[in-house]
């Protein structure tokens, strides 16, 4: 209640699961109902999937499903070990033929290179079709983490791999993710020009600390942006209208 209150059109729930089991996955079904009868869509990430799960998902009015491919295949397995990337392009691929939106994309200054940047926004625009959702997410440096200590990730760099996005998958939404509370307002306006018109809204994301949502407010005011009208239906929106007017789509997490 409220994430709608503070002008959220997607509720997003994720689970630190490798997939989910059957005791849990019941739960979710219901949260999922409940959410969407306060009239918001609904995501979800919750781990692989089996086309059977996806199914019953749909069933009750799942809208979007989260599974980021992460990083270019060629540099996954440094730094995923624990599932292969056909295991999350086959979640993808039940995940589409459920009828559910697709979310998906990756993670940036893991110490990859700009080939394999280039690579996992390849990986993405190759699906059989272009995911609706579109979340770059900047790493979020945590003590104690493998990645901790590495070399702070170029702002403009970031920029850039929003602008492939854009260009490389036209009538997605392209979403700043996660390391929004690391960047300046100027690299997130840079961002926002650059092509991208979908942010997560919230004090959360999921481990991570979140732009308050009054900031996040002023700084749209300041830019000029537009959220989308949520009075529309969410299948009469037009993506590629969207972002012809700078408007921003803005989904709560927990």
């Amino acid at each position: 209640r409220q994430a709608r209150e503070r002008g959220a059109s997607r509720f997003c729930m994720g689970a630190a699961w490798r997939n989910p089991k059957e005791r849990d996955f019941v739960h979710v079904l219901q949260m999922i109902e409940g959410v969407k009868a306060l009239g918001l869509e609904t995501c979800v990430t919750l781990g692989m999937l089996e086309a059977e799960q996806a199914k019953r998902l749909k069933d009750v009015g799942l809208d979007y499903y989260n599974h980021n491919l992460d990083t270019s295949p060629e540099f996954y397995g440094e730094i995923i070990t624990t599932r292969t990337y056909q295991d999350r392009l086959d979640t993808l691929d039940h995940v589409r033929k459920a009828g559910i939106n697709v979310c998906a994309g990756g993670i940036v200054g893991m110490g990859e290179t700009v080939r394999d940047r280039a690579g996992l926004l390849i990986a993405l625009a190759n699906l059989p079709q272009h995911p609706e959702s579109v979340p770059i997410n900047m790493l979020v440096q945590v003590e104690g983490t493998p990645l901790y200590g590495s070399e702070a990730f170029d702002p403009l760099e970031f920029v850039r791999t929003i602008a492939v996005a854009r260009i490389m998958m036209p009538k997605s939404f392209v979403r700043l993710s996660a390391g929004r509370n690391d960047m300046s307002d100027e690299t997130q306006a840079l961002c926002f020009f650059a092509g991208a018109n979908s942010i997560f809204y919230g004090d959360k994301l999921l481990t991570t600390a979140n732009p308050q949502a009054v900031k996040d407010r002023d700084l749209f005011e300041r830019l000029g942006i537009t959220p989308l009208d949520l009075t529309t239906e969410p299948a009469e929106r037009n993506v590629a209208d969207a972002c012809e007017a700078a408007n921003l789509q803005a989904g709560a997490a927990i």
